[in-house]
């Protein structure tokens, strides 16, 4: 059988991981073995992390959303209460988003919640 020499393909696959590994610091970016192992826990980091984005923007909309309340004497709990009792399907992101650019209409929203409460 003849002898096949790899030193192309390893070459070439060696070059695809250095690519990746542009940017970072030490060993990690020169040595094949740390650059594979500094791969493996970026995508293990990359993974959590798209699903705690999502907690992380709840948890600033919710924020957002008290603050902009706090004027109104209105808790954010008892709030989103009462918008679901008042069927206002406006998710926590829309909300935000006007208690930050437009509180005139979040005004309203408020106005139209605190009316349905005192009725």
């Amino acid at each position: 059988m003849s002898r096949v020499k790899r030193g192309v393909l390893v070459k070439k696959r060696h070059k695809k991981i250095l690519k990746q590994v542009k940017g970072y610091r030490g060993s990690r970016k020169h040595r094949i073995k740390l650059a594979k192992e500094a791969i493996d826990k970026a995508g293990v980091y990359a993974y959590r992390d798209r699903r705690a984005k999502k907690r992380e923007f709840r948890r600033l909309w919710t924020i957002k959303i008290n603050a902009a309340l706090s004027k109104y004497n209105l808790k954010y709990s008892r709030f989103i209460n009462e918008l679901k009792k008042a069927e206002i399907s406006l998710n926590r992101k829309m909300l935000a988003d006007l208690a930050e650019n437009n509180p005139e209409e979040f005004e309203k929203i408020v106005k139209k919640i605190k009316n349905k409460t005192h009725h």
